[in-house]
């Protein structure tokens, strides 16, 4: 057992005896001051206090850890509001709840015993959130899949995946306010440690797998350190230090429910709410809620190594796909663009339907993306008059893209106007847009003119042959873009099948 004594005073009497040691000239006052400095600390020696073994024992092997690590930290206003007060859902009865619980605690390693407080929480949810958690089951059709395979790479419970629920609502690019982000939540010095790269283009730390892998190694750590899942959790939430603090102000206990009380108030809610999200997804179908097929499943998905710097906003017009849905495949891109840099293997996430498309056409594309980088280097366009300058307020329900397709401009041509570093915008906000459609009738006598020049009556039905593609195909006709097509020929896919015909023109 540690033992700590108050000896503060002794030490500091015998520091003042020592130097007047050194100035005395007599042995015997000197073996005098020497026996009543021994006198004074006898008498402290009677005072002392004892240290939680077990916790003292994850102090030091999290002072071991820190050498190559940092702490992590995050806080989530909505657990630390998270009350456990009675509630009234006669649709679930306490004893079913019971038995259903010890079923689901047969099954995992978390302790998932019931208790009021476990109860009150799972009920509030169910009477109180059913609209955001049946989003949340939609979403988690795509992100569990990638979430199971990394946690089963590292032989931890699949369980996990629902902590992903509870640190980011499965918001890939979601931000704290103490700057935890992406859907695990790992503060920059944690991430970087984790081996997760943040730069001005990318933060992997919003990247699904690569999160999920730095995540899997963080928990591996922390059950390593705690032997216990739950304070795992815990740790992983407020840090390791707040838990084995709680440990020793509750007397030794090891149980997070009879420690819960004195841990960081978002703490004290993040197992509960961890556990009662594993129930209702657990028994979603039972509580009424439907587990539909995901518009992407992650499985339909796959990802080409980028072999120069391009634009989500490029690669959309390239494959037809929806700027939105780039987006929600490639979140780790800060600003839309996915650099090139020499040593690096940055990605893109595409639908399989258009891989064949984009690799076909990868050539074509890359000089593409390089003839307007090229244009971008000018300070401002030349068709950028001012006269053609607007301003769009935000209203609700409008995103970049919607805006974007409004005015015929791309996204990345928004932010840029607009010093914009991500893609979130205030209700009411004024933003600078130079429409493409007002500045093509400015710097010409008519924009139709020269399409209809391109697409002549001859072509403007055109039909679609083995190996064409939108992309493809507005290639060949000047001022004809894949949107265009799509809207001319009411098409939301980008599918095409051999003998199809297109209008190439707007009427």
């Amino acid at each position: 057992m540690t033992y700590r004594f108050f000896i503060l005073l002794g030490l500091f009497n015998f520091a003042t005896c020592f130097s007047q040691m050194q100035d005395s000239v007599s042995l015997k006052e000197t073996k005098n001051d020497l026996k009543h400095i021994q006198n004074q600390k006898d008498s402290l020696l009677v005072i002392k206090v004892e240290d939680d073994l077990f916790a003292a024992d994850f102090d030091q092997k999290w002072l071991e850890e820190l050498y190559s690590n940092s702490l992590y930290d995050t806080i989530y206003n909505s657990i630390s509001e998270l009350t456990f007060d009675e509630v009234e859902y006669p649709e679930l009865s306490t004893e079913l709840l019971k038995s259903r619980l010890a079923n689901l605690s047969s099954k995992t390693p978390f302790n998932v015993e019931y208790n009021p407080g476990l109860e009150s929480v799972i009920k509030s949810y169910l009477k109180r959130r059913r609209n955001s958690l049946q989003k949340l089951i939609n979403l988690s059709a795509f992100y569990f899949p990638m979430f199971e395979r990394e946690l089963d790479n590292h032989d931890l419970p699949l369980e996990i995946k629902y902590l992903a629920i509870v640190e980011s609502a499965l918001k890939p690019r979601a931000k704290s306010r103490v700057g935890a982000t992406g859907l695990w939540q790992f503060m920059y010095s944690t991430g970087k440690m984790y081996g997760l790269d943040v730069s001005s283009y990318v933060d992997e730390r919003s990247d699904p797998i690569k999160s999920t892998e730095a995540a899997a190694k963080y928990l591996s750590k922390l059950y390593e350190i705690f032997g216990d899942w739950d304070l795992a959790l815990a740790a992983y939430n407020s840090g390791p230090g707040n838990v084995t603090k709680a440990i020793r102000r509750s007397g030794g206990y090891k149980n997070y429910w009879n420690i819960r009380h004195n841990l960081p108030r978002e703490t004290a809610g993040y197992l509960p709410a961890f556990l009662a999200t594993m129930y209702i997804f657990e028994y979603a179908e039972e509580h009424g809620f439907t587990k539909p097929k995901p518009e992407v499943a992650y499985f339909e998905t796959d990802t080409i190594h980028v072999k120069q710097m391009i634009t989500l906003d490029q690669v959309s017009e390239a494959t037809g796909v929806e700027m939105e849905e780039l987006q929600f495949l490639n979140p780790s891109y800060k600003l839309d663009i996915i650099p090139f840099v020499k040593g690096e293997d940055y990605t893109l996430r595409l639908p399989r339907s258009v891989i064949g498309d984009f690799v076909t056409n990868e050539n074509q594309i890359y000089e593409f993306a390089k003839a307007e980088f090229d244009k971008r280097e000018k300070p401002m366009p030349q068709f950028f008059e001012s006269d053609t300058k607007t301003t769009h307020r935000v209203r609700s329900g409008e995103f970049l893209g919607l805006i974007a397709r409004k005015y015929s401009v791309r996204v990345s041509d928004i932010k840029k106007w607009n010093g914009l570093r991500s893609n979130n915008l205030k209700i009411g906000q004024r933003l600078t847009i130079y429409p493409r459609n007002a500045t093509a009738s400015s710097t010409s006598s008519s924009s139709t003119s020269t399409i209809s020049k391109a697409v002549s009556s001859s072509s403007k039905i055109y039909t679609v042959k083995n190996g064409d593609s939108l992309w493809s195909i507005s290639q060949k006709f000047s001022g004809v873009s894949i949107q265009n097509i799509k809207d001319w020929n009411g098409i939301s896919g980008s599918k095409l099948k051999p003998g199809m015909k297109l209008k190439l023109t707007k009427s």
